[in-house]
C-alpha cells in the first residue's frame, strides 16, 4: 500500500540532494569546460537522472481497466500524475500507525429486515462510532476513509414514525479529527450535529422523535462538511410509516459517493485527498458503497420483487440512478413516503444529500448493471452488479437466429 508513496518521497528527496550537489559543484568553478569529464559532476548527475526517473514511475497512472465490469471494457485514459505534497505525506506517515487497515471498506448491501425495536422504556437506542481508517478503493489503490463503524456508507438505520430515538456517537481514540452526525430525519438544530461534536475518545448522546416517514441521509456536519462527506462519512436512515413498509422479497442498500484524490484516475498505492478537485467538483472516483466493485454484491432470483434504498452522499454530483435492462415498477421521488409515486420509470433522480426508493420485479435472469447514467462516471467506478438467477424467459427476452428470422 505504501510502496509507491515511499519510493516517490525518497526519490524526490534524493533528487533534491543530487541537485544541490550539482549546484555547489558549478558554483566552485569559474568555467564550465571539462566539467562533463569530472567525477564530481558525473556521479551527482547520474543520481539525479536515476532518482527523477524513479520518482516518475512511482507516480505513474495505470489504465483503469478495473473500473468497469469484467464483461465490459474501459477506454479511459491514463497519464502522468503530479506528486503528492511532500510535507503532507511525511506528516501522514508520522501518524499512519494510528489508522486501522480495513479489509473491505464497502458496507453490505443487506438491509435490516425490520425497524429496530425500542427497549423496555420505549426508546430506540443506536450506537455509532466515528473512525478514520485505511481502506482499498480499487485493487492496489488505498484511501484514508472517515467512517461510521468502519464502513462506507455507515450502517443502515431503520426506525418507525413516532419512535423516540437515542443516538450515542463515539469518536475512536485513533481519529485525528473531531466528528459529529447530522441526520436529515431529525427535527432540531443541525439534525443532531450541534449536540454530537465529539473529539477523539469522546462520546455524546442525544434524543429525538421521528416525526416524518421517509428515507433520509445522515452525515458528518463538522466543518469542513464537504471534506468529511467526501471521505465517506455518510449513510441512510429509514423512518418507516407506522404501518411499516409494504412487503417485498428482497431489499438492498446502495449509496453513491465521490472520492477526490491527487493524481489521475488509476494512481497506485495510498492516494492523498485533493481539496482542489473537491472545490472544482471533479472526483477521481465515483463509487457505490465506497469502493469499485470486484465481485457482485447483490443476488436475487427471477420472480422476486425487490426494493432498493438508494442514497447520494455527494458532495457535488447529481445521480441519475438506472438499472440497465430493468424498468422501475415504482419510484418514491426524493424518497418521500406518503407523497405521489412514479410508475414504470427508467431513471431515478438522486440529489446530493438526498435519496430515492425504487422497486422492480425481476422477470429474467442475468447480470444487471446499476449505474449513474451520467455514463462517463462508470470509468470512475460508478457501477454495481445485480446478479439474478432463474429460468430463462424466451417469451420476454431471447436471441433471434437466422433460422428463426426466415419463418
Amino acid at each position: 500500500m505504501y510502496t509507491y508513496l515511499i519510493v516517490q518521497i525518497l526519490a524526490t528527496i534524493a533528487s533534491g540532494i543530487a541537485f544541490v550537489f550539482l549546484v555547489r559543484f558549478f558554483l566552485k568553478r569559474e568555467g564550465v569546460r571539462g566539467v562533463l569529464k569530472e567525477k564530481g559532476f558525473i556521479i551527482p548527475a547520474l543520481l539525479l537522472i536515476v532518482f527523477l526517473t524513479t520518482a516518475f514511475f512511482s507516480g505513474k497512472t495505470y489504465p483503469p481497466d478495473f473500473a468497469m465490469p469484467p464483461f465490459m471494457h474501459s477506454h479511459a485514459p491514463g497519464g502522468a500524475t503530479p506528486s503528492i505534497p511532500l510535507f503532507g505525506a511525511m506528516k501522514f506517515f508520522a501518524q499512519a500507525d494510528r489508522f486501522e487497515k480495513v479489509a473491505d471498506i464497502s458496507a453490505s448491501t443487506a438491509v435490516p429486515p425490520a425497524a429496530q425495536k425500542p427497549d423496555e422504556d420505549n426508546i430506540v437506542r443506536i450506537e455509532l462510532m466515528a473512525q478514520e481508517v485505511i481502506g482499498e478503493t480499487a485493487p492496489g489503490i488505498y484511501f484514508n476513509y472517515w467512517t461510521y463503524n468502519k464502513q462506507v456508507p455507515g450502517p443502515f438505520l431503520r426506525v418507525r414514525e413516532g419512535d423516540v430515538v437515542e443516538i450515542a456517537l463515539s469518536n475512536h481514540p485513533s481519529s485525528l479529527h473531531s466528528h459529529n452526525i447530522d441526520l436529515h430525519a431529525v427535527t432540531g438544530p443541525g439534525g443532531g450535529a450541534v449536540l454530537t461534536n465529539v473529539a477523539p475518545g469522546e462520546t455524546k448522546t442525544f434524543r429525538w422523535k421521528a416525526l416524518s416517514a421517509g428515507l433520509f441521509i445522515y452525515h458528518c456536519a463538522l466543518p469542513n462538511v464537504s471534506m468529511h462527506n467526501s471521505h465517506g462519512q455518510y449513510g441512510l436512515i429509514l423512518v418507516e410509516p407506522k404501518e411499516g413498509m409494504s412487503p417485498v422479497d428482497r431489499e438492498f442498500y446502495v449509496v453513491q459517493g465521490e472520492l477526490y484524490t491527487l493524481g489521475e484516475l488509476g494512481k497506485k498505492g495510498l492516494v492523498a485527498f485533493d481539496s482542489e478537485g473537491l472545490l472544482d467538483g471533479i472526483p477521481n472516483y465515483v463509487t457505490f458503497n465506497g469502493k469499485v466493485e470486484s465481485v457482485p454484491r447483490m443476488q436475487a432470483n427471477t420472480g422476486e420483487k425487490i426494493r432498493m434504498y438508494v442514497g447520494n452522499g455527494g458532495v457535488n454530483l447529481i445521480s441519475s440512478f438506472h438499472v440497465i435492462g430493468e424498468i422501475f415498477d415504482t419510484v418514491y421521488p426524493n424518497a418521500s413516503i406518503g407523497g405521489a409515486l412514479e410508475k414504470n420509470t427508467q431513471t431515478a433522480l438522486v440529489l446530493p444529500g438526498g435519496a430515492s426508493i425504487v422497486e422492480m420485479t425481476l422477470e429474467v435472469p442475468g447480470k444487471f448493471l446499476l449505474v449513474d447514467h451520467a455514463l462517463a462516471r462508470m470509468n470512475k467506478g460508478a457501477w454495481a452488479v445485480l446478479e439474478v438467477s432463474g429460468d430463462e424467459r424466451p417469451d420476454i427476452f431471447t436471441a433471434v437466429t437466422s433460422e428463426d428470422s426466415n419463418h
